[in-house]
């Protein structure tokens, strides 16, 4: 049983793939500073044991610390080892993703998303770890550039996140092209992850106001606030809103899998950037349209000016990440619809 180090693994993305990397019976150690998150969705993970398994408390570990620690990086690999569980993979989740709160405190950013990397990664190094599956951005691409977006479309972010993600991806490349024949690194360039898992028990927990377009549009759903508003209505689009490319969390988590599985099988190339999307773009205005229909209710919601630095449409071409990983999204804008009100309705105020 291999042991993967999930960074960030009690945040909305990463417990999601925590539990497809238990399905394929993975032993998990999850560290997490819990700025963003609750160790609740982890507690509930375990106590819910959806895999029916006797084992699954050996199989999660979690620890909480921040990866700027050098030293608490360094003690997590040596416990690891001593106890016989040599980190093989990591999935490197743990950041900070507000754009508009890049924005303010960038140095913030830069320290966590760029700082914290290059010293996790410098402690996998010290402990002959190689295999790295880092969480990027769609951000990184240049506004100027047309949908579909492919991994090879021009860059240049438009927010401070944008751009400490396109630095990590940058330092990456370098670091590989160095020192090829040690490191397999896989960059999952993420489109918009939504939705929850089937069960209800999982799902998109925000401890303050909700940055993001789908867990606000939940919690009006559920009466949390009162009006959706949403930037813009005279968009170069058929209904004039934006048009974003939704992807159900459960079909992200599936993702690092295949990089995992892509790294396992000994990675043709050391270095790879893989888009994660569905490839279809569906507009903010269809998005609350289906929201209504599948869940048999109305959302109040009112048009507000554009946001600065807004983009009328983004999504992405997938086809590299069938081709590469033989991964591709199943669950379509319905499912996400349906998965994410039933975690709303089964927890209100999150876990």
């Amino acid at each position: 049983m291999d042991t993967v180090l999930v960074t960030g693994g009690a945040g909305f993305i990463g417990i999601h793939t925590v539990i497809a990397l238990l399905e394929k019976k993975y032993r998990i150690l999850i560290i997490d500073s819990l700025i963003n998150s609750s160790k609740k969705s982890i507690e509930r993970l375990i106590s819910k044991n959806l895999l029916r398994k006797e084992s699954i408390n050996s199989q999660i570990i979690f620890i909480n610390g921040d990866i700027r620690d050098i030293n608490f990086l360094r003690s997590v690999f040596k416990k690891a080892s001593k106890s016989g569980h040599i980190i093989k993979y990591v999935l490197h989740f743990a950041g900070l993703k507000s754009i508009s709160d890049s924005i303010l405190f960038p140095d913030e950013y830069w320290d966590v998303n760029v700082i914290g990397t290059k010293r996790l990664l410098k402690v996998m190094k010290e402990n002959n770890c190689h295999n790295f599956v880092f969480s990027s951005s769609a951000t990184v691409y240049s506004l100027d550039e047309k949908s579909p977006l492919k991994e090879n479309s021009s860059l240049s972010p438009n927010n401070q996140y944008g751009y400490t993600k396109l630095a990590v991806e940058k330092f990456l490349e370098g670091l590989v092209h160095d020192q090829e024949r040690f490191w397999r690194i896989v960059c999952l360039r993420y489109f918009n992850p939504i939705g929850a898992h089937p069960s209800g028990d999982f799902g998109e927990s925000p401890l303050n106001t909700p940055n993001n377009l789908f867990p606000y549009l939940c919690q009006v759903a559920s009466k949390k606030r009162k009006k959706l508003y949403i930037f813009g209505q005279n968009w170069p689009t058929s209904d004039g809103t934006c048009i974003r490319d939704y992807i159900h969390i459960m079909d992200l988590a599936e993702g690092h899998i295949a990089a995992i599985d892509y790294i396992k099988s000994g990675a043709k190339e050391p270095f790879l950037i893989i888009n994660l999307g569905t490839g279809l773009g569906t507009s903010v205005l269809e998005l609350v349209k289906t929201f209504e229909n599948i869940n048999n209710l109305r959302i109040d919601y009112e048009f507000i000016e554009r946001r600065e630095k807004d983009k009328a449409i983004v999504y992405a071409d997938p086809n590299f990440a069938k081709r590469i990983l033989n991964w591709e999204a199943k669950r379509n804008i319905f499912d996400m619809c349906k998965d994410g009100w039933n975690w709303q309705k089964k927890n209100p105020d999150g876990y």
